[in-house]
């Protein structure tokens, strides 16, 4: 097992909206069994140092004291190259959906090829909205009862912690690492585009019907969140827009005639 990547290079956890602080101490506590310690925490409804998230930390201590917040999953994210987004129920987005043991293996593929990713879960009450998981590049689901598929917070980050943790242990582990060319694009720079695209797209007449414009954006972001685009990718794609804007293209016109 490379001790250094064990030590230093885990996947983020990232908790959104959590809403009791006693959760966040019990999932600060599963993190730290695997070796788990970035913790980031997206507008977060209770004080996660009280006397309640100490308690059920179970002296992890530093996980929690080193916690992260954030306003938004966007902020959250944005230094990440790939996000997985644990969530029980069917969406209506194309997304990759993995089971745990999968989804941990490519996280690990990811940080042996110098990727930093991430593991999104959503508030205790309602899981992640359609908004998050069209941030993320793929949904982990985790094969269970039909008739009770009840997952607490802890249980869930606890599960891919657990998967995580054996692929550092796994001799075959190594094995699983394909490099691609030229240095992945990071969630910042993911963001950069889509607010590039959808700011030509408005300005140009794409979103006609505005009730629908929520619904297209998501579509739109989910097709380059598929792409795994690279940063000199992303750097080509805003050169196109800016051309097309430049040359004043008329975006109804497209529509039209497709």
């Amino acid at each position: 097992m490379d001790r250094t990547l064990a030590s230093n290079a885990g996947p983020a956890v990232i908790l959104v909206e959590p809403q009791l602080s006693e959760n966040v101490g019990t999932v600060a506590r599963a993190m730290l069994n695997f070796g788990l310690t970035d913790l980031r925490l997206v507008a977060p409804r209770a004080d996660w140092l009280n006397k309640k998230a100490m308690a059920t930390a179970s002296g992890a201590n530093i996980v929690l004291s080193g916690a992260k917040t954030f306003r938004n999953t966007e902020a959250a994210i944005n230094d990440l190259h790939a996000v997985y987004a644990m969530t029980g129920r069917r969406r209506d987005l194309t997304k990759v959906v993995m089971v745990p043991n999968k989804a941990a293996a490519c996280m690990f593929a990811d940080v042996k090829a110098g990727k930093c990713p991430g593991m999104l879960f959503g508030p205790e009450a309602n899981g992640l909205n359609n908004d998050d998981i069209a941030l993320s590049d793929v949904v982990v689901s985790v094969p269970a009862n039909n008739d009770f598929k009840s997952l607490n917070l802890a249980m869930a980050v606890l599960l891919l912690g657990y998967e995580w943790f054996l692929q550092l242990n796994s001799e075959l582990s190594g094995e699983i690492l394909e490099l691609g060319q030229g240095r992945p694009a990071t969630k910042k720079d993911l963001h950069g585009l889509f607010g590039h695209l959808e700011s030509a797209l408005d300005a140009c007449g794409f979103f006609r019907v505005q009730e629908k414009r929520p619904h297209m954006v998501r579509g739109i972001r989910n097709i380059f969140q598929r792409s795994r685009l690279t940063e000199q990718e992303v750097k080509t794609l805003r050169g196109v827009i800016s051309g097309l804007v430049s040359h004043g293209v008329d975006c109804r016109k497209m529509t039209d005639d497709g």
